[in-house]
């Protein structure tokens, strides 16, 4: 089945890091990708994104677009990156998912349209 793992943290958490806490954070991702295949999941996609200072916001409401700079909401943590996988089911995912960083992961089904 096809499913994201979108990637959820504070961006000032990595980036006021220290060189062991940035290398602790490569490590959880690089044990992601190691381990993946392993348990049946492939990784389809993943990247990492630009922090929210070169987001842009697109709304269509009726007739009107309006673009705003910035994410759509304010929070404390903010989209980061994520992972396109194949897996098998999502408590295998789930499982694979604990071998990232500590920041928040949410897992989501893709369906047809």
């Amino acid at each position: 089945m096809k499913l994201v793992v979108l990637v959820y943290e504070d961006e000032e958490t990595y980036r006021s890091a220290d060189a062991e806490g940035r290398a602790r954070y490569v490590r959880g991702h690089e044990a992601f990708a190691r381990e993946a295949p392993g348990v049946g999941v492939t990784i389809l996609a993943c990247e990492a994104l630009a922090g929210v200072a070169h987001a842009r916001t697109v709304r269509h409401v009726g007739d009107a677009t309006e673009v705003t700079d910035g994410p759509f909401a304010e929070t404390t943590e903010q989209l980061g990156g994520f992972y396109l996988v194949d897996a098998p089911d999502v408590p295998t995912l789930e499982g694979l998912v604990r071998l990232l960083p500590e920041t928040t992961h949410e897992i989501r089904e893709c369906v047809e349209p």
